[in-house]
């Protein structure tokens, strides 16, 4: 007889390194977005595996108690905080000018900015559509070319995570803006595997599954308020959503000397979630569903 589904098991405490303490001991961190939600989780595990950190965000009020909790992580490095609009290219590369003159050039670049709301796509607007995929793609090719630039000129090796989506395969319905967004996003890891490495930079992709945090905005926890109760786990093939820290892990292991050889992929950090998601069930309802205006009903 068959036991009942459990689920995966659930990832060790909060305080575990996922690597050996000090990896990143004499390294620079850039992480973008690393005030809130999980910028923050994957700035905090690298600051427990002893790097030199850099966060940045557009709001400076998300960057001061962001520093003050990451300087307290044990084992942490240095940590600085910058105000950077990533879409100003010129903003860009004053950050890494900021960066350099505080801890040196950044060796591992983490592009977790973006935006994002949910919109049928018929009513983006041109402000809309420009207001995710300006900081999701543009901003993130800016932050990403200033880091290639100056480890080709330096002639250095550095390392480039940037965090995706799955919808950048499989498509958004709800979210057409920040899913064309994505998918350029991918498509950037892909390219410049390619014509970095031989320079000694590599590039991956992170893409998390649900992963709930302090820090969602309103319109996507309203999503997930949406799902009938105890829907939102049942859904997940893991049986449980996950944990911000194991996202952080996973980073950490992509930009760490133990994945040398990992460039041009997409690692997809959601307990088999996209493979089993459905228009039809889905773990957030979307969006024309809340509205009323979908084939599937509220």
């Amino acid at each position: 007889m068959e036991n009942p589904p459990r689920g995966l098991p659930a990832p060790p405490p909060l305080g575990a390194a996922a690597l050996p303490p000090g990896t990143f001991a004499g390294q620079v961190v850039l992480v973008t977005g690393g005030g809130t939600g999980l910028g923050r989780a994957v700035a905090t595990e690298f600051a427990r595996l002893g790097a030199d950190l850099v966060i940045a965000s557009r709001r400076a009020e998300h960057l001061k108690a962001a520093q003050e909790e990451l300087a307290a992580v044990p084992g942490a490095g240095r940590v600085t905080a910058a105000v950077c609009d990533i879409r100003d290219p010129e903003r860009v590369a004053g950050v890494f000018d900021a960066a350099e003159a505080a801890f040196g050039l950044p060796d591992v670049l983490v592009n977790n900015a973006a935006a994002n709301f949910p919109s049928p796509a018929e009513d983006l607007s041109p402000n809309a559509w420009r207001a995710v995929v300006d900081i999701t793609l543009t901003g993130t090719w800016f932050m990403t070319r200033e880091f290639g630039r100056r480890h080709l000129t330096a002639g250095t090796p550095g390392s480039i995570v940037n965090i995706g989506a799955s919808y950048a395969w499989t498509g958004g319905p709800g979210f057409a803006h920040s899913a064309a967004a994505k998918a350029g996003v991918k498509n950037l890891v892909e390219t410049l595997a390619v014509e970095w490495g031989p320079y000694g930079v590599q590039i991956n992709g992170l893409v998390p599954g649900l992963f709930p945090h302090a820090d969602m905005t309103e319109d996507i926890r309203g999503g997930l308020e949406h799902a009938a109760p105890g829907a939102r786990d049942a859904r997940q093939p893991a049986l449980r959503v996950g944990a911000p820290r194991e996202l952080g892990w996973a980073a950490t292991f992509l930009a760490s000397p133990y994945a040398r050889f990992v460039t041009g992929h997409t690692l997809v950090v959601d307990g088999a979630n996209w493979q089993r998601r459905s228009v039809v069930n889905p773990e957030v309802v979307p969006v024309r569903e809340q509205l009323g205006r979908g084939p599937f009903g509220p």
